[in-house]
């Protein structure tokens, strides 16, 4: 198996020494670049076509919010997965908006990490239930009702099915606890997940719950 391919982008070299150094441990992963900041992010993306980025937000000069749009602007983006150390704050939600697949704390336990970056790489949800909550709720208490009444419009040329299936996904639930739920087989949860994709005109997972969980407020 060709081991996934991964950027390191930090300002702290102890932070991105540590991340490559359990990372690396993984036999199926490979850290292939380190980056200080976005600009030299977004250089070494295009240079080394990392499947995944581990973007720190609070960076000099060029910050991982700005990294981050121009990243998933790529022809054939790599999956960003944001790291901080002030869980769902306000630059989290902007680069989830922007296209970010989830974050991570920093303090994220090594054996953690590593299965978060495998679910990144498979497409997987990137946040627990509990940080979807808390994620959501933070959107959502600010949601103006246009948008609210936007997001309701897309899910509603869902199909029924799929409604389910985008419900699941807003609550973090990965493809095999969807496809226990719904009594489904994980490759149809997976083909259904594709199709919300397409539909609701989003790129990711946590996407999708900002948009369900928008078209559900009050």
């Amino acid at each position: 198996m060709t081991p996934t391919r991964i950027l390191v982008v930090d300002d702290d070299p102890l932070v991105r020494s540590g991340l490559a150094l359990i990372l690396g441990g993984a036999p199926d992963l490979e850290v292939v670049g380190e980056a200080a900041d976005g600009a030299e992010a977004l250089v070494a993306a295009r240079a080394l076509r990392p499947a995944v980025v581990l973007m720190d937000l609070r960076m000099p000069r060029v910050d991982g919010l700005e990294a981050t749009r121009a990243l998933t602007a790529l022809p054939e983006p790599p999956l960003v997965v944001v790291l901080t150390t002030f869980d769902v704050d306000d630059a989290v939600v902007r680069a989830l908006e922007a296209g970010a697949s989830g974050f991570l704390l920093k303090d994220t336990p090594p054996p953690d990490l590593v299965d978060a970056v495998r679910r990144a790489a498979a497409g997987e949800p990137m946040l627990s239930p509990t940080a979807t909550r808390r994620l959501i709720e933070r959107v959502t208490a600010g949601t103006d009702p246009v948008r609210r009444a936007r997001a309701r419009d897309r899910v509603g040329a869902l199909t029924e099915r799929e409604r389910e299936v985008a419900v699941a996904v807003g609550r973090g639930l990965g493809n095999a606890e969807i496809a226990d739920q719904l009594h489904l087989s994980v490759a149809t949860v997976k083909a259904h997940v594709g199709r919300l994709f397409t539909k609701l005109g989003v790129e990711n997972r946590v996407q999708v719950a900002l948009i369900v969980n928008d078209a559900e407020g009050a």
